[in-house]
């Protein structure tokens, strides 16, 4: 790197205000803009956490089961949302759950089955990295189930989803919307970073090749499976610090929890980043 972008200890010692720490940024050649987005980001990632884990003394203390489940096309940002959500949480009352493909036993088996498995117990919050609703989009597009097992699918969701409901299952389903050129942005990121690259599968490859396949079943998915007990909530994830920050406050306003009213940063999600599935507004 180019000596004069180099920041060393005793460019910071001599700075006496903010004022003089821009333009130490902007001498050094750094995106002040870009800068001052993360730190404020970072201040609010913080404070909503500290929300999280109010949150979950409150499911705790009232013995709630809490499904939260993160669906969305390939690279859109949900293992990266999770795991914000997750990161100061009492790990002996959460669960992040991300099945790998079915056995040849369970493929034999119910669909929901080996999902009812792993279902919050009371006082526990689940994060799903992908769900039942596999079957919904990436299973049809992909050719791994026939056109019977769909519409069998597409069928018994809402009941299934309903009798949780009925037996006091809190759930919140999210689905991570981004758009073609970032999600090419992302794969091809992917590829050049060597830390990342096992994210990148076969079956994430093919991600752009059926992009229309994907809204074709995604559009049907909502369709079918957003009810008022279950309802679908749109996230925007073309800037993924805004999706973090969003979905987590909206999984925060669907609670009323002990010490929510002295949050010191807003719990209300950006109706401009997230919002509840409507047939007659969204399209994708």
């Amino acid at each position: 790197m180019h000596k004069l972008h180099l920041l060393a200890n005793e460019n910071f010692n001599q700075i006496q205000n903010s004022q003089e720490l821009l333009t130490l940024l902007n001498e050094k050649g750094r995106d002040v803009q870009k800068i001052l987005f993360t730190l404020d980001y970072l201040d609010q990632l913080r404070k909503l956490q500290v929300e999280l884990v109010k949150l979950q003394s409150h499911i705790i203390k009232h013995k709630l089961r809490v499904a939260v489940i993160f669906e969305g096309r390939d690279a859109a940002g949900k293992g990266g949302s999770i795991k914000r959500f997750i990161e100061h949480l009492n790990p002996r009352a959460m669960r992040v759950v991300a099945l790998a493909k079915p056995t040849d036993r369970e493929r034999g088996q119910w669909y929901f089955r080996r999902y009812t498995k792993v279902l919050p117990n009371a006082g526990e919050i689940v994060f799903f990295d992908r769900s039942w609703y596999n079957r919904a989009v990436v299973e049809p597009v992909m050719g791994f189930c026939d056109v019977g097992e769909y519409q069998q699918f597409m069928r018994q969701v809402p009941e299934f989803e309903h009798m949780l409901f009925e037996s006091g299952v809190k759930m919140t389903k999210f689905w991570f919307s981004i758009e073609k050129q970032e999600q090419a942005k992302r794969f091809e990121a992917r590829r050049n970073n060597p830390l990342k690259r096992w994210k990148l599968s076969p079956v994430d490859q093919k991600g752009q090749e059926f992009w229309d396949r994907y809204t074709y079943y995604k559009e049907q998915m909502f369709s079918r499976t957003h009810t008022s007990y279950s309802p679908w909530v749109i996230v925007k994830t073309n800037i993924k610090k805004e999706a973090r920050l969003e979905s987590i406050r909206h999984l925060l306003s669907s609670f009323e929890y002990e010490g929510k009213d002295e949050a010191v940063t807003r719990v209300l999600p950006d109706p401009n980043v997230i919002m509840r599935f409507h047939r007659s507004v969204y399209s994708d």
